[in-house]
């Protein structure tokens, strides 16, 4: 039986600390002699982050997590993860949202499919994902956003919707238990042993896969 991609992520043990950060490409220079800088904004944007696992005490849930991360070869696979503090939106979020226009790009989605009328139908920090499996994307709102009398919704968003990740006309949203597609960023993994036993020492760098 081969390893099909992407995996799911082991929930057999919860992880013991997640750190996700944002990444952009603006570049900046300085003028050495009056001090003005000049920005240029690049399209690159991306999640990255690292994930850390608790001690191990039990063989089972270990062996688990090194079966996951194994199959994974390194750079090669890829797997689905979420914000885990973040499963549940902010925002009211009730509806059957979906992605409204074809050919959307930048910082802001348009959507359909919302109660109407609602006053926080999304908050800033609620989470959106748009596809699922090897498409899934993962999308942070910017600011607070209302549905209006036909269920439409604006939402700024980080990332951008970039190049072959925009998302089709209705396309369905996800804003509970939202998702992105990740991959290993390193191809190293290690791990501490000990005679007790424990298993410890494994955390794991990570990186959206664009």
């Amino acid at each position: 039986m081969s390893v099909t991609f992407p995996l799911t992520f082991p929930t057999i043990t919860g992880i013991a600390k997640a750190t996700l950060r944002k990444q952009s490409i603006v570049a900046q220079s300085n003028s050495p002699f009056t001090g003005i800088s000049q920005t240029q904004v690049f399209p690159g944007q991306w999640w990255e982050g690292e994930i850390t696992l608790p001690p191990f005490v039990s063989r089972a849930s270990f062996e688990t997590w090194m079966a996951f991360l194994l199959s994974l070869n390194g750079k090669e696979g890829t797997f689905l993860f979420g914000d885990p503090a973040g499963k549940t939106p902010r925002g009211i979020a009730t509806g059957t949202p979906f992605v409204n226009g074809a050919s959307q790009s930048g910082g802001s989605l348009i959507t359909d499919g919302w109660t109407v009328s609602q006053t926080g139908i999304l908050l800033a920090g609620d989470w959106i994902q748009l596809g699922t499996s090897s498409t899934a994307r993962l999308y942070k709102v910017l600011a607070d956003a209302n549905s209006d009398g036909t269920g439409n919704a604006t939402f700024d968003i980080w990332p951008n919707l970039r190049g072959n990740l925009i998302p089709a006309d209705n396309d369905p949203l996800v804003v509970q238990s939202a998702q992105g597609l990740f991959r290993l960023a390193t191809n190293e993994q290690s791990w501490n042993l000990s005679p007790t036993p424990v298993y410890s020492g494994i955390t794991f760098p990570i990186k959206e896969a664009i």
